[in-house]
C-alpha cells in the first residue's frame, strides 16, 4: 500500500519519506495530511482512485509508532462500518500488505486531499473524542457528491464500492440483517416502527437511525439497557444486566447495574438480549427494541424502514403529559394557542409518519 504523505504529516509522525517502489493500483494508494484545529489533531487519508476519505483523530505517540498497523485497522474498520464482508476487506489488506510512504507528487490529487480535510472542519458535528477512527465524519465526507470535470460528479463511498467489486470480482456486501421492531412506550398512542438493519450495525450508528426514523432532531443524551433471561427461562430479568452510555462523563455516576461506553460494540452481539433504548432523560422516552428475525439476503448496506405506525412526540414537549397537552391544542382549532403550539410543534420536530421521507434519510446516514 501507498501512504503518500504531506510535508506537515511526515514532520508529525518523525518519519523520513521513501520512494514509491514500482507503479501502484491506484485503489491500493492513499494521500494523506494532518491538520490540527486549535489542540485538536485530524489525520485524513484519501484514496487515489475514488476519494474515499478516512479520518482519524488524536494520535498519541505510541499510536504513531504503529501506523502501518493504525491505517489498516482504520480501513477495516471503515470497510466494516459500510457493511462490506470480512473476506473482502481480508483480500484488500492482503493485496496491500506491505506500506510504503512517499512525498506527495500529483497536484490534482493533493488538492483532492485538501479538499476533504475542509470537510473535516464542517463535519465537527460528528466528531467524536472517544474515538481514534472517525466512523460517522467518514462517511458523511465520503458520501458528499464530488466534482470529476466535465460537469461529471459522483460519491465516493458509491465509487469505492464499485471499485472493490471490480478489483475483487464478487459482490462485496454481508447481506445479513436484522429485523427490529422498536415501540416507543406510550399509555394513549401506538407509536412504532419495524426496521431493517445491516447485521454489523453498531450502538452509535443504531442511535442515528433511530432518531431519523421517530423524527427525533439528537438534542439530547441517550443509553440503551440490556436485559437477559431469567435464570428459570420464564422471561425478561426485572433489572437491566449493563447499560451501554454514550458519553464518558455517564460512567462517573456508576450504580448497581455496569456501565460500559457504546461506542464500537455491535447489535448483533446482544440480538437474543431485551434491549430498551433510551432517549431524553427528561422527558424520558423509552423504545422498545425487539429483533424479530434474521435475514440472509439484504442486499443494501443502510438501514431500511418497512412500515411504522404513529407520529412521535416533538423535542421538549414535557414528557407523555406535555405530549397530550400538545395535541390537544393542535388538534383544537379554536384554542387560542392552536397556531402558535404547530409552529413550534414543527420547529420542534413534529412531523406525520412518512416512511419515504424516513427511509430517503436513512440512506444518507
Amino acid at each position: 500500500m501507498l501512504i503518500q504523505c504531506t510535508k506537515k504529516l511526515f514532520d508529525e509522525l518523525k518519519m523520513i519519506p521513501g520512494e514509491p517502489d514500482g507503479e501502484y493500483e491506484p485503489l491500493l494508494a492513499w494521500h494523506a495530511n494532518f491538520l490540527k484545529f486549535g489542540r485538536e489533531k485530524f489525520f485524513v487519508l484519501v484514496n487515489d482512485k475514488n476519494r474515499y476519505a478516512i479520518v482519524l483523530y488524536g494520535l498519541k505517540a505510541k499510536d504513531k509508532k504503529r501506523f502501518d498497523t493504525l491505517i489498516k485497522d482504520a480501513i477495516r474498520e471503515m470497510f466494516q462500518a459500510e457493511s462490506i464482508k470480512d473476506e473482502v476487506i481480508d483480500k484488500y489488506l492482503q493485496t496491500t500488505s506491505s506500506m510504503n510512504y512517499a512525498k506527495t507528487k500529483d497536484r490534482k490529487l493533493v488538492a483532492r486531499l485538501n479538499k476533504a480535510c475542509e470537510e473535516v472542519h464542517f463535519g465537527e458535528r460528528l466528531w467524536d473524542p472517544n474515538v481514534i477512527v472517525q466512523v460517522g465524519m467518514s462517511k458523511w465526507i465520503s458520501s458528499m457528491l464530488v466534482g470529476e470535470g466535465k460537469n461529471a460528479y459522483f460519491k465516493p463511498n458509491e465509487k469505492m464500492y464499485k471499485d472493490l467489486q471490480d478489483f475483487l470480482g464478487k459482490p462485496i456486501f454481508d447481506t445479513e440483517a436484522l429485523v427490529l421492531k422498536v415501540t416507543l412506550e406510550l399509555e394513549h398512542h401506538s407509536v412504532w416502527r419495524r426496521i431493517t438493519v445491516p447485521v454489523a450495525i453498531t450502538f452509535p450508528e443504531l442511535h442515528e437511525v433511530l432518531q431519523t426514523a421517530f423524527s427525533w432532531q439528537n438534542s439530547h443524551l441517550h443509553d440503551y439497557e440490556v436485559f437477559e433471561k431469567k435464570d428459570d427461562g420464564s422471561g425478561w430479568k426485572d433489572r437491566p444486566d449493563l447499560n451501554l452510555v454514550c458519553s464518558e462523563e455517564s460512567l462517573s455516576y456508576q450504580g448497581e447495574v455496569p456501565m460500559k461506553m457504546e461506542t464500537g460494540l455491535r447489535l448483533k452481539d446482544f440480538a437474543k438480549s431485551h434491549i430498551v433504548y433510551n432517549y431524553d432523560f427528561g422527558d424520558g422516552w423509552k423504545h422498545i427494541i425487539e429483533v424479530e428475525e434474521i435475514i440472509n439476503d439484504y442486499n443494501v448496506n443502510y438501514s431500511t424502514c418497512n412500515e411504522g405506525e404513529g407520529d412521535a412526540p416533538p423535542e421538549d414537549v414535557g414528557g407523555e403529559m406535555g405530549f397530550e397537552t400538545f395535541l390537544a391544542i393542535i388538534n383544537d382549532p379554536s384554542h387560542e394557542d392552536n397556531h402558535q403550539t404547530k409552529e413550534w410543534g414543527e420547529m420542534q420536530g413534529y412531523e406525520k409518519f412518512d416512511r419515504q421521507k424516513i427511509n430517503w434519510l436513512l440512506k444518507k446516514i
